[in-house]
Order: C-alpha cells, then sequence, then structure tokens
C-alpha cells in the first residue's frame, strides 16, 4: 500500500492513549523483517533511517530510502518513513525527495538555548516542506559509545516545565522524552520514571516519544504507553537479535560460505523481535 505519514500514525495513538512502534534500520534485511514482522501483527509501524546509518551506508540517503519505500509500497500494513537523530541540515533537507515524511532533529547535545534555536530552525524549514518533526530534551545518553547518563546527572531528565516552553517555543509536532532509558543497551534493564513521565504528559500537548526503548522491558513499556507515550523507538532489540542468530548459525555451520544462509536466518530473528515488540504495544 502507499506510505503513510508518521504524524497521522502517531496522531491517531496518541489520542487512543497507545503507541506505535518505530524501528531503525540499517539493512534491506532490517527492512524486510519490521515490515514482515508488522504484518505478522496486522500492526501499522514507522522504518527509520538514523544519521549513524546514512554514515554507515557511505554518507548515501538514497539507496536506503529508496528501498524502504519500495519495500513499504508492497507492504500489508501502514507504513511511514521516518529519519531519526538528526544533526546534518544537509541531511535533514533530503528528506522529502527521499519519501521521508517525518525527522527527528537532535539538537539534544547542545545547551537550551542553542537547541531551542537550532531545532526552531529546522522545524521552521520542515513544517514548509509538509515534514512532521521531534525533537529531544534531556540526554540519555548512549549515542556514537557514550556511555549512559547517571540518573540523577545534569541534564539527564526532562524537566516538565522545560519541554512546556520548548514545545511552545520550538513548535515541534513530538517530544522524546528521558524518563529513564538510554540508547544502545544491550539488557532491558532500564527503570522508568513514570511520574515523571504523568507530568510530562500532563504539562506537553503533543505526542511523546520514548528511545532506547530496547533497555526497557515489557512491563514497563506498557505502563509507558499507558502514561502517554505514543511512539516507541528500538534499534539495538534487532541487532542483537540479528547479530545472536548469526553468530549461532555460523557456530553450527563453520563451513557456510553463502552470505544468503545466515542472512535468512538473522532476519528471521528481527521478524519474530519485531513482533514481540508490537505484542507488547498492542
Amino acid at each position: 500500500m502507499p506510505l503513510v505519514t508518521t504524524g497521522e500514525l502517531i496522531t491517531r495513538a496518541a489520542a487512543a492513549r497507545s503507541a506505535v512502534a518505530a524501528f531503525n534500520v540499517i539493512t534491506l534485511e532490517h527492512v524486510e523483517a519490521v515490515i514482515a514482522g508488522a504484518e505478522s501483527m496486522g500492526s501499522a509501524v514507522v522504518l527509520q533511517v538514523s544519521e549513524n546509518a546514512v554514515r554507515f551506508r557511505y554518507g548515501r540517503l538514497l539507496p536506503l530510502a529508496r528501498a524502504a519505500v519500495a519495500a513499504a509500497e508492497h507492504a500489508a500494513v501502514p507504513v511511514a518513513l521516518h529519519l531519526d537523530h538528526i544533526q546534518s541540515d544537509d541531511l535533514l533537507r533530503q528528506a522529502p525527495d527521499a519519501g521521508f515524511s517525518s525527522v527527528m532533529y537532535d539538537g539534544a547535545r547542545l545547551p537550551y538555548a542553542d537547541n531551542l534555536a537550532a531545532t526552531k530552525a529546522a522545524v521552521d524549514w520542515a513544517h514548509a516542506q509538509g515534514l512532521w518533526i521531534e525533537a529531544e530534551l534531556g540526554r540519555l545518553g548512549g549515542k556514537n559509545g557514550e556511555p549512559p547518563l547517571d540518573a540523577h546527572a545534569p541534564g539527564a531528565r526532562t524537566d516538565p516545565a522545560e519541554a512546556h516552553a520548548f514545545v511552545a517555543d520550538s513548535g515541534v509536532d513530538a517530544l522524546a522524552v528521558a524518563v529513564g532509558s538510554s540508547h544502545a543497551m544491550t539488557t532491558r534493564t532500564a527503570t522508568l520514571d513514570h511520574d515523571l513521565l504523568k507530568r510530562l504528559a500532563g504539562a506537553l500537548d503533543v505526542p511523546l516519544v520514548l528511545h532506547g526503548s530496547s533497555g526497557v522491558p515489557d512491563g514497563e513499556l506498557t505502563a509507558a504507553v499507558a502514561g502517554g507515550i505514543a511512539k516507541v523507538n528500538v534499534g539495538t532489540a534487532l541487532n542483537i537479535a540479528m547479530t545472536g542468530a548469526i553468530r549461532d548459525f555460523l557456530a553450527a555451520h563453520p563451513e557456510a560460505v553463502d552470505s544468503r544462509k545466515y542472512l535468512s536466518v538473522g532476519r528471521e530473528a528481527m521478524v519474530r523481535a519485531v513482533a514481540d515488540i508490537i505484542r507488547v504495544l498492542a
């Protein structure tokens, strides 16, 4: 079916007090697995391409984006395409022509005033192009090999009053909030601050997004959705599933050289991981 927009999926989810799963993709196998997993659950899904993934693909956005668009157009469920954690203005400006309906502009590394100014400029440009735009306030840590922030470190949590002002002044369509998760977690041990999430949901009139969800246990994810999270970002969980399955296959078949053999095993492991996450959010 034709691509849908991230904005319509998230707006509908927020109104229903549910959440849409958004999966970061790096290879065509990731794309196919996310769609197959979503189809198995009869659920809409968001495919996310991060700036780091573009860097991995020799800095070229279009090859993976074109593949994702083609796969989405043949999907049996609604699929949206989202450009994730973008710091490059040049990459931001490639989004509309590449098939993306939404962008997460990442100024969270900056001091508050600089983050607001950069995000406001990105929002003004994105809205003129018809793009839905997400931002982040508060630092999760875990990106690009940095350690997760201590729960009590300055800026580790999103302040509700600051978030209210940030959303009003920047005009963003959604806000990723720091409530206890961290990027790139390989164990599901995160404990979320549900009281803070409740206060953020009460202070803001835009959908809330949870980053670093691979490290969040099922019960915590369910509670987060009940508390106001409308978009759940998952990346590392897919890589764990794929890598583990390929390791096991190659250990059992050391003679294997046909990449289709082990990539298919890795892809199917990701299909199951996608379905499991969607099942928790349903």
